[in-house]
C-alpha cells in the first residue's frame, strides 16, 4: 500500500476512533484507549487483506465506511466483509462500495425486489448504485440488457422547442447517466454495448408502448415525471425484469400545477407488496463534504419557512 494512501486511511481511523497513529518504517504505531486501539489494529489488518485481494480501496471509501459504522452504532462491522461483498462492475476488479447503512439497505433491496424506489437528496448515490447493480446483473447474465431513462426536459419534455435533431435535443439531459456508466465500465466496452443496443440510454418518452422483458431498467430524476408518465413507466415492466426508480422530491422542476408522478406513486404504492421504498438523508451524501453541509443548511432554511434575511 502506498504511504500517502495509508496515511490518509489512518487519519480517517483517527477521527472515527479517537486514536493517534504513526508510521515508522514498515510498522504502524497506535496510541489510544485499549478498546479503540484494538479496533484500529483489526481494521488495519482487514484493510491490508482487502488490498492483498487486488482491490483498490480509496481513502474516501475508508472514511465513509467508518462514518457509516459510527452512525449505525455497529463498530464491530468487518471492513473486509463490507468491501469484498461490494458490487463488481468490470473485469478489472473495479467495484462500487456502499458507503452508508442506507446505501447497503438499498443494494440489498435491489437484490431482493423487482421494483425499488429510492428517494432522497442529490449526491446520496441513488442512481450511481442502481447503475452499478445493473452492470453487475448484465455481467452475471441475469438480464440481457440495461435501459436507462429520465425525463428529457424537466418542464414536460417539450423537445420541439429545442434546437437540433432528436439526439442533440435529449443528449444534455441524459449526460449524467453516461457519466455514471463510463465511470464504472471501460469506455470502449460501454460504447460497443450501446451500439449493439444492449445498453440503451433514452428519454422517458421513448418508453411508451414498450414491454421491457429480461431487462434492468433505471428511471432517474423521477420527481420530474407527471402522473401520466409515471403510470406509463410503471406498467412497462415485463418478465424477468427489474426496475429502480430514483428521485429527489425537494427538486421538482415541473410547471406550476403539475403533480409529481413520484410523489403520487409513493402514496399509491406504499402498501403494494413486492415494492421497496428506500429513503436517503444528508448523512448518505457521498460527494464533497461541503455538499452535506449545504443540504443541511437548506433543510434548516426550509424548516424556518424560508424567511428572508434582511441586509443593512
Amino acid at each position: 500500500m502506498l504511504y500517502d494512501e495509508m496515511d490518509k486511511s489512518l487519519k480517517a481511523m483517527e477521527a472515527a476512533l479517537g486514536i493517534e497513529t504513526a508510521i515508522r518504517g514498515n510498522k504502524i504505531l497506535i496510541q489510544g484507549e485499549e478498546k479503540a486501539a484494538s479496533k484500529a489494529e483489526r481494521l488495519i489488518k482487514e484493510l491490508q487483506a482487502v488490498r492483498a485481494e487486488g482491490y483498490a480501496i480509496k481513502p474516501d471509501d475508508i472514511r465513509h465506511a467508518l462514518s457509516s459504522m459510527s452512525d449505525s452504532g455497529d463498530t464491530d462491522i468487518s471492513l473486509k466483509d463490507l468491501f469484498l461483498n461490494s458490487i463488481p462492475v468490470s473485469s478489472r476488479k473495479k467495484f462500487i462500495v456502499p458507503r452508508s447503512e442506507t446505501q447497503r439497505q438499498y443494494v440489498e433491496a435491489i437484490k431482493q425486489y423487482d421494483m425499488v424506489i429510492g428517494i432522497g437528496p442529490a449526491g446520496t448515490g441513488k442512481t450511481y448504485l442502481a447503475m452499478a447493480m445493473a452492470i453487475n446483473a448484465l455481467l452475471k447474465k441475469q438480464v440481457s440488457r440495461i435501459i436507462l431513462a429520465r425525463p428529457a426536459v424537466e418542464a414536460g419534455e417539450k423537445l420541439g422547442f429545442l434546437p437540433g435533431d432528436m439526439f442533440e435535443k435529449v443528449n444534455p439531459y441524459l449526460r449524467p447517466l453516461y457519466d455514471a456508466l463510463f465511470d464504472m465500465m471501460e469506455a470502449e466496452k460501454a460504447h460497443k454495448l450501446i451500439e449493439k443496443g444492449i445498453i440503451e440510454i433514452a428519454p422517458l418518452a421513448f418508453m411508451r408502448g414498450r414491454t421491457l422483458n429480461d431487462s434492468f431498467i433505471i428511471l432517474d430524476e423521477a420527481q420530474n415525471t407527471t402522473s401520466e408518465q409515471m403510470k406509463m413507466y410503471l406498467t412497462r415492466l415485463g418478465f424477468n425484469s427489474k426496475t429502480v426508480i430514483t428521485g429527489d422530491i425537494t427538486q421538482i422542476d415541473l410547471p406550476a400545477g403539475k403533480a409529481s408522478g413520484l410523489i403520487e406513486a409513493e402514496k399509491i404504492l406504499k402498501d403494494v407488496k413486492g415494492i421497496s421504498f428506500i429513503y436517503f438523508t444528508e448523512k448518505d451524501v457521498v460527494r464533497h463534504k461541503l455538499v452535506q453541509q449545504i443540504i443541511k443548511a437548506y433543510e434548516k432554511f426550509d424548516r424556518r419557512g424560508g424567511d428572508e434575511t434582511s441586509y443593512d
